[in-house]
């Protein structure tokens, strides 16, 4: 098994303005060891999966507030697929509702982390599993 840093992508997809929640999620990741490259907001789907591919990444964390989930995720994961990345492991944070995250997971989401999650929780989830293809 390898021991370089795990390679975390953190993006904002889609008209979502809000970054404060992936910039402390960042940090976190960051102070485990973490090599975590951040995106920045109001990425595109296709900047996001060019970013995972540039950077290596072994996840990709999005960060989704503005209810538009179910439509960007889908767009994520199919973009993903198209460019051979599925085996990086794809989870989602902010406001999900209950009833959708289900739906994420069976779309190939590893883990969605609502508002309020402990920082140590993510980081566990994220250095247990170096990637999807262990998750």
């Amino acid at each position: 098994m390898s021991h370089e840093p795990i390679r975390v992508v953190l993006a904002k997809v889609g008209l979502d303005g809000h970054d404060r929640g992936i910039k402390v999620v960042a940090r976190a990741l960051r102070d485990a060891g973490c090599h975590v490259i951040y995106a920045g907001l109001w990425q595109t789907v296709e900047s996001v999966v060019r970013t995972v591919a540039d950077e290596d990444a072994d996840w990709l964390g999005l960060s989704i507030l503005s209810g538009a989930h179910m439509t960007l995720v889908p767009q994520v994961m199919e973009a993903l697929r198209q460019a051979g990345l599925e085996h990086v492991g794809v989870m989602v944070g902010g406001i999900i509702p209950e009833p959708d995250i289900p739906k994420l997971v069976n779309l190939g989401v590893s883990r969605v982390f609502g508002p309020g999650t402990p920082m140590h929780e993510i980081v566990e989830f994220v250095k247990s599993r170096r990637s999807a293809a262990h998750a």
